[in-house]
């Protein structure tokens, strides 16, 4: 009963997670906004953003992603999923302020999985505490990055050091104005088998030779952690600034990309919640050539579906979080690429039609619907496309009729 209710964890961090947001993050929402507009900086770190940041600590709201009890309270992801929700129903404000927001989620697994004690003392501490971010750099604009083993950078071994040579780009939260370190994945052995030529090294962001080229606007919008473009001219790297040794790029990338694609799911139901929240309270609201929208057949049929299909989506995303719990990331790799697809392409169509809903307002910043659509368009690429998880299930489900001959 548990995938349905929530342990007594999940319910009562959900109801303190609850109280925060109603209380703290959506009176926060106009004020962020106002104080993004008076920057003048697409890429300003608001005060408000601290003052949220504080109040979650003080609430116990922190780290709630962190499967270790030492950094966090220690939530499987099927206690975890409930909240990712939540806090995606304003993804602008609250991942940060409760320290869950990606890429920093993935890149503390991977330190905590794969540093060194440098590397958790010098990076993950901070990141733990809130006090930076970081980036994760994979995907180049030479190559279709969807295929992890096309990535071209060069990391050529000379003496104790690495050097870097190539061009990144949606390094997200590259501009990011806390932003100190990537994770970079490249080619330190291009005559190795396919999977084992990548490695991923540890960079600090104003190394000599990283260059943050321009931000990488999505849909127009200047997100204000960033979509970096970075340049890698003869970058130098120590030999113990690789993780998990030469060759284990590939599997890294797996590892991390596993329970990072599991949360953005989690955030888009909560973003498709909202957006449904708003779709009914305006169509309550308005009135055309005599009654209300609400009273509309069509709006009550989109009404109706919206609530099915949020269902539909969170059952199979509870179940890929069960599955990763108890037998592993690699056994519920199917139900993870499922949800991928599904719960971006289920957030849009809601997202979509709550705009067509408000009418004109719907697509300005006076809502969150555009900015909503935005990113869940965005989400159908990023941690891979939909075609490549498609692939992944085709494959998945063929492979049981061709074991049996079929």
């Amino acid at each position: 009963m548990e995938l349905f209710t929530g342990t007594e964890r999940t319910q009562a961090y959900a109801k303190d997670l609850t109280a925060f947001m109603d209380e703290c993050v959506y009176p926060a929402e106009a004020v962020y906004a106002e104080q993004m507009r008076a920057a003048g900086d697409p890429h300003h770190h608001p005060q408000i953003l601290e003052d949220l940041k504080e109040q979650a600590r003080a609430r116990g709201l922190w780290n709630l992603f962190h499967p270790h009890p030492e950094w966090g309270p220690g939530l499987t992801n099927l206690e975890y999923a409930p909240l990712a929700e939540i806090m995606g129903r304003s993804p602008a404000l609250a991942p940060e302020a409760c320290n869950c927001s990606a890429p920093d989620t993935g890149n503390m697994e991977v330190f905590t999985l794969f540093g060194t004690q440098e590397h958790k003392e010098r990076w993950l501490q901070p990141l733990l505490e809130g006090a930076i971010r970081s980036a994760f750099a994979m995907t180049e604009p030479g190559v279709a990055s969807s295929d992890a083993t096309n990535v071209e950078m060069s990391m050529r071994r000379e003496g104790e050091e690495y050097v870097l040579n190539g061009r990144k780009w949606f390094a997200s939260n590259g501009l990011h104005r806390n932003c100190k370190v990537l994770i970079v994945m490249g080619k330190t052995d291009p005559s190795a088998p396919p999977h084992r030529q990548q490695s991923m090294l540890v960079v600090p962001i104003d190394a000599p030779g990283v260059t943050v080229v321009r931000n990488l606007p999505v849909f127009g919008y200047a997100d204000r952690e960033g979509h970096a473009e970075v340049t890698f001219e003869d970058v130098r790297v120590p030999l113990d600034d690789v993780l998990a040794g030469e060759g284990e790029g590939f599997a890294i990338s797996q590892a991390r990309l596993g329970p990072g694609r599991i949360h953005h799911c989690m955030r888009a139901i909560g973003m498709a919640e909202r957006a449904l929240e708003l779709l009914c309270r305006r169509a309550e609201s308005r009135t055309t050539f005599g009654a209300k929208l609400s009273e509309r057949a069509n709006i009550q049929d989109w009404i109706a579906e919206a609530r099915i299909e949020i269902e539909q989506t969170r059952l199979l995303t509870l179940k890929a979080a069960w599955m990763m719990d108890t037998v592993g990331n690699k056994q519920a790799r199917v139900e993870i690429a499922a949800i991928k697809v599904a719960a971006p392409t289920m957030a849009l169509k809601i997202v979509d039609r709550a705009i067509q809903v408000h009418g004109a307002a719907g697509v300005t910043e006076d809502f969150p619907l555009a900015s909503f659509w935005a990113h869940l368009r965005t989400l159908r690429l990023a941690d891979g496309p939909d075609e490549v998880h498609k692939r992944s299930i085709a494959r998945a489900e063929l492979g049981r009729y061709r074991q049996r001959g079929a």
